[in-house]
């Protein structure tokens, strides 16, 4: 469906036996809206998302609505909260980063911040939204779930929003894209920006081998990854690395030896270059942080 508009598909007969105006003309009577936002630090990845998200949601007959700067769009509202159409998401998913933006919030932290966010999101009727985020941001959606229900009492007794308007959003539908570019969430085969990352790290290595193999140069390479080596261990495998350091499998005491005597190994078979790589979260058997330094 990427390559046709809403107007162009107005009409057509659908797999599941309708067409795109019965549809659409089914959810006119109880609309639903639907609100998404990225979160946290960026990731290649997450345009592509955002535009699936909104013009899916848009093939529905729901309206859907973009966030701006994250969670901090979500506690201040106005502008920041803004209705998408189907070319509000076009020509984005070659984009790197995210073209709706990403902000800390410390007010979301607070129930007086959450309790802002929710009235911006009922007041627009909407109680559908979709988060692109990391560990903290989708952490910070559960807990909004969690207390949405309170939210909406306060808000109401408080008189901040109608009964009406409490009504339609007396439940709030929450879900999460995990976009974290170490691939640290289990159950999934790979998170958004994950791809990307390793593309980046393996032309890094590349580079390096280049000048590392003129000069007969060692070279220690340090990639992201606190809790999960995915990156180290796949990027050391592709690139062929000498030795690779990853948080799940911590090196005993003696590693540094070891390590050595393979690269001293690998120098006398005839190898002009000797590559690490290190994952930012590793540790040794007694916890202690290993570095590039």
């Amino acid at each position: 469906m990427a390559g046709f508009s809403p107007s162009q598909l107005k009409g057509k007969r659908l797999s599941f036996g309708r067409t795109l105006s019965e549809g659409v003309n089914a959810h006119l009577a109880n609309e639903k809206r639907m609100a998404v936002f990225t979160s946290g630090g960026d990731a290649q990845g997450m345009n592509a998302a955002l535009r699936a998200i909104v013009r899916l949601a848009l093939f529905h007959g729901m309206k859907a609505y973009a966030v701006y700067e994250g969670y901090q769009g979500l506690v201040d509202g106005g502008d920041f909260i803004k209705e998408c159409d189907w070319s509000t998401v076009s020509n984005i998913i070659q984009c790197g980063g995210t073209v709706i933006g990403t902000a800390r919030c410390k007010e979301f932290r607070e129930r007086e911040g959450r309790l802002k966010a929710a009235e911006n999101l009922i007041t627009r009727g909407i109680n559908n939204l979709a988060i692109i985020g990391g560990d903290g941001s989708l952490t910070g959606a559960s807990i909004f779930k969690e207390e949405w229900s309170g939210l909406v009492q306060e808000l109401l007794e408080s008189k901040r929003v109608t009964e009406e308007e409490a009504a339609v959003c007396s439940y709030l539908n929450v879900v999460g894209l995990v976009g974290s570019i170490d691939n640290d969430m289990c159950g999934t085969d790979m998170t958004i920006g994950t791809d990307s990352a390793l593309h980046r790290i393996i032309e890094a290595i590349d580079c390096l081998s280049s000048t590392a193999s003129s000069h007969q140069r060692s070279f220690v390479l340090e990639v992201m990854g606190r809790h999960c080596g995915y990156l180290a261990q796949t990027a050391g495998i592709a690139g062929g690395a000498d030795w690779v350091l990853i948080p799940e499998n911590p090196p005993k005491p003696g590693w540094e030896d070891a390590m050595c005597k393979m690269i001293t190994q690998h120098r006398a078979m005839g190898s002009r270059l000797s590559l690490v790589v290190i994952a930012e979260g590793a540790v040794d058997t007694e916890n202690k942080p290993i570095t590039s330094q």
